[in-house]
């Protein structure tokens, strides 16, 4: 990952391949933000002006280019925009400062240093361009020529920002140090996710999945308790192995467990992990397999949201459960009409194998319960109807407690991940009704992402808080990237759940 440096140097002097500043959108046009005040003075305090004949609006993530002023060591000014210039002395916004450092940092590929000149008023605003920087400049180099370590490049045939100074940070300063550490951890956690989600089916099945989270725990103190097949028949977890018949691959359940001693809390993330899903006998039609290497996005945020509690050492206790399952169409799979007995002891008729994340998130929620957390919440990327409902960028919530989904809501914007609160209407449980078993696995279609939170909810230990995120949207970016959004896997949902930790260690949840 890029480097990061904090320095109070001067940005005339510094040794740089660009220097960054920030651009507002003010009433009148661009307005050079806090923190370019030495680049806006080498242009004889006309640097605006300039801006706007180049045709720069200080629109969000605006990026404009242009030769440094005589006298910089660095031969580019950068100048991406932040959006509405704020009030007075209000300052800019955590996110705005994220997307602008993480739009430039894409835009830099091939610099092997750039000072990032952008506003900084306190800790946060180190830390929210830090994380900025560190998922701007992230690339996914694993399978193209030349790739790997220190080399990597990217489709261009460069390599991603190396190093990034964030002038203004005090070297010193112990809380702007702790900021840029936390960014970092979050960051390479992040990243780690986007990794897995990125990587092809063919490399990346159940039992890979649970290789690398038993390495990544053992490396970070963190108990590893892995469930393969054997283990899962012996355990009668019916949903995860009903799902994983037909592939040759087998299904796996991991278990990650983070213990800090000085923890009052206890919280349960479940992770739906299917590491292909073609829909099974009920197969996906054609134009709807090429991106289902994703759907295991939800266990590959859970997996990187409790590792990153580790490496911050939150004291709270942090169980991580990977429902991981591989869904194939063969002689072996579950068919529509079959009836599966699940963990819980509850029977469930499928009358679609493609509505199989609910299945393996059923026999994981129910084991999280058996330990009486204090909340669970599962990530999974279960419904196109999410999709419909609130598009490629923002995951639903639903909850079985207002006050638990208000509170994830506000984590979720807190630190820049678009979401909005769903309900779980009760008329729409009939609709799951079965003749043959105890509920089926499809209610109404219309609100079908409700109707999988409401199935859900079904296998959560009575009295136990409970949300349910949807990421189906965001965990995939199919279109261009946009300020640290990457293509592909974005690892949507692991800043919400390091920060709910966070919130929860502190004493600030329930």
């Amino acid at each position: 990952m890029t480097a990061l440096t904090l320095s109070t140097a001067a940005a005339a002097g510094l040794r740089a391949d660009a220097i960054v500043i920030g651009v507002a959108k003010g009433a009148k046009g661009p307005v050079v933000a806090p923190g370019a005040e030495a680049v806006d003075k080498a242009y004889d305090g006309r640097l605006a002006g300039v801006l706007e004949t180049l045709g720069a609006s200080g629109a969000e993530g605006e990026v404009t280019k242009l030769p440094a002023p005589a006298g910089f060591k660095a031969p580019l000014v950068v100048a991406v925009g932040l959006g509405a210039e704020p009030e007075k002395d209000s300052g800019y916004e955590g996110e705005a400062l994220r997307k602008a450092a993480g739009a430039a940092a894409r835009t830099l590929t091939g610099a092997r240093k750039a000072a990032f000149a952008l506003p900084v008023q306190d800790a946060s605003d180190v830390g929210a361009i830090s994380e900025g920087v560190l998922l701007g400049a992230y690339s996914f180099d694993a399978y193209k020529n030349n790739a790997g370590g220190k080399d990597a490049k990217d489709k261009n045939g460069k390599a991603p920002l190396a190093e990034a100074s964030l002038l203004g940070a005090r070297p010193r300063d112990k809380e702007h140090k702790a900021a840029v550490e936390r960014a970092t951890a979050v960051a390479e956690e992040l990243n780690r996710a986007r990794d897995l989600i990125n990587t092809p089916p063919n490399d990346l099945n159940p039992e890979a999945f649970a290789a690398v989270a038993t390495a990544a725990a053992k490396e970070h103190g963190i108990k590893v308790q892995v469930l393969d097949v054997k283990a899962l028949e012996k355990g009668g977890y019916g949903g995860i192995l009903g799902v994983g018949a037909g592939s040759a691959a087998g299904p796996r359940l991991v278990k990650l467990s983070y213990t800090s001693g000085k923890a009052k809390k206890h919280l349960a993330f479940v992770g739906k992990g299917i590491t292909y899903d073609s829909g099974g006998i009920s197969l996906k039609p054609a134009g709807h397999n090429e991106t289902m290497k994703c759907d295991m996005s939800g266990a590959a945020a859970v997996f990187a949201a409790v590792v990153a509690a580790a490496r911050l050492g939150l004291e709270v206790n942090v169980t991580g459960w990977l429902a991981l399952a591989e869904n194939m169409p063969s002689g072996s799979a579950t068919r529509p009409g079959d009836v599966l007995r699940m963990y819980s002891g509850k029977t469930v008729e499928v009358l679609n194998t493609d509505a199989e994340g609910r299945l393996v998130l059923a026999d994981a929620l129910w084991a999280a319960s058996e330990e009486r957390p204090d909340a669970i919440v599962d990530v999974a990327t279960l419904t196109g109807a999410m999709v419909l409902a609130l598009g490629s960028r923002t995951f639903g919530i639903m909850a079985n407690d207002d006050a638990f989904r208000s509170a994830v809501h506000e984590a979720a914007e807190e630190v820049g991940e678009p979401a909005w609160q769903m309900p779980l209407p009760e008329h729409l449980r009939k609709g799951m009704d079965s003749p043959t078993a105890d509920i089926a696995n499809m209610g109404e279609r219309m609100g079908g992402g409700l109707v999988a939170g409401l199935f859900l909810r079904e296998f959560v230990g009575e009295g136990i808080t409970w949300a349910h995120l949807d990421i189906a949207g965001p965990a995939f970016n199919e279109g261009g990237p946009f300020g640290y959004t990457p293509k592909g896997g974005t690892g949507t949902a692991v800043r919400t759940l390091v920060r709910l930790a966070e919130l929860t260690a502190a004493g600030d949840l329930g």
